[in-house]
């Protein structure tokens, strides 16, 4: 299985996401501190699982259906974690340091407040 997050103000304008094959687990509204001044204040998260055989088709929609600049969604199977931006996908094995900090990175050069580059390991 793999596990993950997805922030509904991510999405962009106009996107349907339908015929996932995902459980949403948890949904949370909350208010944010440290938004840029292009993403809300308050923000709905998403927390899902679905098959890990699916982990590489579900990184491809999120990618195109993320919105810019400066949002991403996050997901990790036991063994992978995958972190997608807008029409870019990181996946790498879980713990492996140089793979998480190339994801960061990447995040950075979107602008991303550095606390929100916090995803699971």
């Amino acid at each position: 299985m793999i596990e993950g997050t997805l922030i509904a103000e991510s999405l962009r304008p106009g996107t349907t996401l339908e015929n996932l094959e995902l459980t949403i687990r948890k949904i949370s509204r909350y208010r944010v501190q440290g938004s840029t001044p292009d993403q809300p204040d308050t923000w709905t998260t998403l927390g899902f699982e679905a098959e890990a055989a699916g982990a590489e088709q579900l990184a491809e929609i999120f990618a195109g259906a993320l919105d810019q600049p400066g949002w991403y969604a996050n997901f990790q199977s036991p063994a992978e974690s995958f972190v997608i931006f807008p029409d870019r996908i990181f996946r790498y094995p879980r713990g492996d340091k140089a793979g998480r900090a190339e994801a960061q990175a990447y995040g950075r050069q979107l602008a991303i407040p550095e606390p929100q580059l916090d995803w699971t390991v």
